[in-house]
């Protein structure tokens, strides 16, 4: 067999040209999956620094022991909306929007996803909506909390209330679109010779995710609109001055809002999975293992809802299986951080800054993974309930997890993105700063809470006055770290060295066309030689990719030989 090289490597300069110089197609309704990619992910950030410009009002606040820097209204307006920025608007279209619609297409040989239009669709629901949520702070936000737990939120702001319900709705219905688009590209698109066993472990994350996601949002939909319902209309369904039961909000609101915690967490499992091997130099441990990892903890995902309950009332014997579910699912976790540690160990490391980060991820993630095995058991949950204890945790899981794993990623797929590298000293600088600032403003918080200062409260006993002046501090640290990277990212894309088709030798089909790749991906059709994290075999030193590239007609061709040869 006669394989042809890939083009792509030799017409880097004429794709680079073709698609990274037209800026004005992001501001545009594009069906390109990499268009899109790349509008999810700079939509989303722009997010996150306004996420963040409020959790630095929030923690301004908190320096010192009284209400002096904004009202008490005030303040709960702020961390409201600073939880549903962060968690709706920044990490989940980040993740699943903005990585997902990148590279799963190319990861998997497929010129775009399967329904394009339904892509472009499912972002463009989200700048609106976010601007929309943001507005309301001009009639008085929602101040209930990201929960929005009735019947607190039935006799708040009503204005505020009804157009937070009409985001998250909103925001959902993106998410399903999202799901059913990735769920159906990767299962029906992958390119003839890629079986499941030789899939990027991203692709497998997800899978489990947009089952997750296809499952769990309705609930939370159908919650919204019960809710909305009950705030605008009059109806009972969570009312308990008409009848309502406020606890059923709380199964439906948490049978989606936990597994949202492995919403935004499975993606970034899966990046670091490819970030790993790929700067070690080795195959990754138990490809396998960590791929069906994926799929049990989406499973499990589903039934652990209730242990954010523990206190409402919950009979003893369903205590009894959501603790021990919970319990469970660190096993599929612990699978994964053990078949990380085993890829790194005897490596070759190249301590770029997408590794440093994702070695980053780990050690954060880690912390947050056994503070949250220790809530999981109802003693201990009820003590800490309510307290900085579950901030301190929450913060380990999502900053310490999904933003780790998304400042890796941005650092390891930012040439493939854009044709440049990034600076790798203001990397390390910006590495530094977040590792330091997030322990400093989250790790004092595990003391807060087992000494038991209440969260979602604008004054406190003074006796909590340093740690909290300690954890402020740390903030304003962790908001710095952001401008390195800022100016690092801005500067690179116009001016950044030239990057190459495959900077860091990676054996993903993703690495094997230009950078920035062409409108359809691929100039010829990629046939897998050997899998994706074969470092060091026969066929990946062969070819030095995972695959070559040769016309569909001599595949035909191939085929045709076979076929007769066969018979």
């Amino acid at each position: 067999m006669t394989h042809a090289q890939p083009t792509a490597h030799t017409t880097h300069g004429a794709h680079a040209q073709e698609t990274g110089n037209n800026w004005r197609k992001y501001f545009s309704f594009s069906t390109d999956h990499k268009v899109i990619g790349i509008q999810y992910l700079v939509t989303s950030f722009v997010f996150y620094l306004i996420g963040g410009a409020l959790a630095e009002l929030v923690r301004t606040e908190l320096a010192t022991p009284q209400s002096d820097f904004v009202s008490r209204e005030i303040y709960n307006q702020l961390f409201t909306m600073h939880a549903t920025v962060m968690i709706f608007l920044w990490i989940i279209p980040s993740l699943t929007g903005g990585f997902g619609n990148y590279l799963v297409p190319l990861m998997i040989g497929a010129k775009d996803m399967a329904f394009p239009r339904l892509n472009a669709i499912a972002f463009w629901l989200i700048p609106p909506t976010g601007i929309l949520l943001l507005l309301s702070f001009f009639v008085g936000t929602a101040n209930s909390g990201w929960t929005s737990y009735p019947p607190l939120s039935l006799v708040s702001n009503q204005a505020g209330e009804a157009i937070w319900i009409l985001g998250v709705i909103l925001l959902g219905t993106s998410s399903i679109m999202a799901a059913l688009n990735f769920m159906t590209t990767i299962l029906k698109m992958r390119i003839p010779s890629m079986p499941f066993q030789k899939m990027p472990l991203f692709c497998w994350a997800m899978i489990a995710t947009s089952a997750l996601q296809l499952i769990a949002t309705p609930v939370l939909t159908g919650a919204m609109i019960l809710l909305g319902f009950d705030l605008l209309v009059g109806t009972a369904f969570f009312n308990p001055t008409g009848g309502g039961d406020p606890v059923v909000y709380q199964h439906m609101f948490w049978f989606y809002s936990h597994p949202a915690v492995y919403i935004m967490i499975l993606p970034a499992f899966g990046m670091i999975s490819e970030i790993l091997p790929t700067h070690a130099r080795k195959p990754i441990f138990g490809y396998l293992t960590i791929a069906y990892s994926s799929l049990a903890i989406s499973f499990l995902g589903l039934v652990v809802w209730a242990h954010h309950m523990f206190t409402s009332g919950t009979p003893d014997w369903l205590r009894m299986f959501f603790m021990i579910a919970t319990m469970a699912i660190a096993v599929p976790t612990g699978i994964k951080v053990f078949g990380w540690l085993a890829t790194i160990w005897g490596g070759k490391l190249r301590l770029c800054s997408a590794m440093l980060f994702a070695m980053g991820f780990i050690s954060m993630f880690v912390i947050g993974g056994l503070s949250g095995v220790m809530v999981a058991a109802v003693p201990f949950d009820i003590h800490v309930h309510d307290t900085y204890f579950i901030v301190a945790h929450l913060h380990y899981v999502l900053f310490g997890g999904s933003v780790f794993g998304i400042y890796a990623s941005l650092y390891h797929w930012f040439p493939k993105m854009t044709g440049r590298m990034l600076n790798e000293f203001w990397g390390k600088v910006h590495f530094v700063l977040t590792f330091v600032g997030m322990n400093m403003t989250f790790l004092p918080m595990h003391v807060l809470g087992l000494q038991g200062m209440n969260r979602r409260i604008a004054e406190y006993d003074p006796q909590f006055a340093t740690i909290n002046l300690i954890c402020t501090i740390g903030s304003y640290i962790l908001a710095v770290s952001t401008i390195p990277f800022l100016i690092n990212a801005i500067w690179s894309w116009v001016k950044g060295p030239q990057a190459g088709a495959n900077p860091w030798q990676s054996l993903t089909l993703e690495w094997m066309t230009s950078s920035p790749p062409p409108v359809e991906n691929f100039d010829l059709d990629p046939v897998l030689v050997s899998g994706p994290y074969d470092y060091g075999h026969v066929n990946a030193q062969t070819y030095n990719t995972s695959f070559v590239i040769e016309p569909a007609s001599a595949q035909t061709a191939e085929a045709e030989e076979a076929a007769t040869a066969s018979s």
